[in-house]
């Protein structure tokens, strides 16, 4: 199963893939730093989940998740922010994400997410 992973911060990336990895070991990860190179990815490797930040340079994850919902309005994106302010949340579930969840992710969120979505 191909996930992708954006964020900006190297260090969420490792983290967040780590805590996948327990649960998804055999799991292809592609890793993105913006939402430009996350929607070229997207369309080149097409990921069944996509977990998206959405303060990031170049392309922020707002942006990213409108592009990648007009690539697949299927998509199954996770938005994965430091934001949880109301108004924030109600822009991506209005954008198509399926979940938007506070940062860090650990391994009880990972099984919670994961169990929201479809493989």
């Amino acid at each position: 199963m191909k996930i992708l992973v954006v964020d900006d911060s190297k260090l969420a990336r490792l983290t967040l893939i780590k805590t996948l990895k327990e649960y998804e070991p055999s799991a292809e990860v592609y890793e993105a730093e913006n939402g430009a190179i996350a929607v070229e990815l997207f369309k080149s490797e097409n990921p069944r989940v996509v977990f998206l930040d959405l303060t990031m340079p170049v392309m922020d994850g707002y942006e990213a998740l409108k592009l990648i919902m007009q690539i697949d309005p299927h998509a199954q994106v996770v938005v994965v922010s430091a934001d949880i302010q109301t108004h924030a949340q109600e822009q991506v579930l209005a954008l198509g994400a399926k979940l938007m969840v506070p940062k860090p992710i650990n391994s009880e969120k990972m099984v919670g997410i994961l169990q929201q979505l479809v493989f």
